[in-house]
C-alpha cells in the first residue's frame, strides 16, 4: 500500500518558462530559439546544459552567472518563486495529504531552491533537495534517501516526476512505484516513448494522481 508520495520539482512542482525566457533574454537570443534548443536537447536526450554550448558556444556557465548575480543582484534570474508554481500544486498536494498520504517534496535542485520551496508553506510534510543531500538524481543513493526521509519501504512510496531517465525509471528500480507527469519538454516528449509502460500512472496533472492512489491501493 502507497503511504507516501514524493515529488520532483521542476516541471512537476514548477512551471520553468519564466526561468528559461529570462535565460533568452540574458544570452541575447530570441524565446522561442531558446525553447526550441531545451526542446531538442529533451527530445536528443542531451542535458538541458547543452542548450546553452548551442545558442551560446564557448559559454563558461559557471561564470556567466556569476556576473549576472552581480549585474542583477535582487532578481530573480536562474530561479523560481511561488508565482511559477503550477496551478494545481497547492490543492492537489492538500487532497493528497487529506487522503492520508504523506508528501514529500524531493529533487534535483540547488540550495537555493530549498529556501524558495519552504517559503512557499506548501501543504507538504518535508523538503529536501539534491545539494543539501550531496547527491543528485538518478544516482541509486538519492532514492535511498527518499525512502530514508519518508521512514518507509521503498514499495510503499510513489515518486512523481516529469522524467523517465531522471525519475520513473531509477525510481523503480530502487523499488518505488511511480508516476510520469506528463507537463513540460520531457513530460510530453517521454509519456510517448515505450518505457512509459514501467510507470505505474502516467498523469496530466497532479489532480489526477490521488484517484490513481486510490486503484493502486
Amino acid at each position: 500500500m502507497i503511504k507516501a508520495v514524493v515529488l520532483d520539482v521542476g516541471e512537476t512542482l514548477i512551471d520553468e518558462t519564466r526561468i528559461w525566457s529570462r535565460w533568452a533574454d540574458r544570452l541575447g537570443v530570441s524565446r522561442f530559439v531558446m525553447m526550441g534548443a531545451l526542446g531538442g536537447m529533451a527530445a536528443l536526450d542531451r542535458s538541458h546544459r547543452e542548450a546553452f554550448e548551442l545558442v551560446r558556444p564557448g559559454l563558461d556557465l559557471t561564470a556567466e552567472l556569476a556576473a549576472w548575480e552581480r549585474d542583477e543582484p535582487h532578481s530573480l534570474r536562474n530561479h523560481f518563486d511561488a508565482a511559477d508554481l503550477y496551478p494545481d500544486v497547492r490543492e492537489a498536494l492538500a487532497g493528497l495529504r487529506a487522503g492520508g498520504y504523506q508528501v514529500i517534496i524531493a529533487g534535483n535542485q540547488p540550495a537555493r531552491a530549498y529556501d524558495a520551496l519552504v517559503a512557499m508553506d506548501l501543504p507538504v510534510d518535508s523538503v529536501h533537495t539534491s545539494d543539501g543531500w550531496g547527491v543528485a538524481k538518478p544516482a541509486p543513493e538519492f532514492f535511498a534517501k527518499v525512502a530514508s526521509v519518508a521512514g518507509r519501504e521503498p514499495g510503499e512510496i510513489l515518486y512523481v516526476g516529469d522524467r523517465l531517465d531522471n525519475d520513473v525509471l531509477p525510481a523503480a528500480r530502487a523499488g518505488m512505484r511511480t508516476a510520469l507527469l506528463r507537463r513540460g519538454p520531457w513530460g510530453y516528449l517521454h509519456a510517448e516513448r515505450p518505457q512509459a509502460k514501467a510507470a505505474d500512472v502516467v498523469a496530466a496533472d497532479l489532480h489526477a494522481l490521488l484517484p490513481a492512489l486510490e486503484r493502486m491501493t
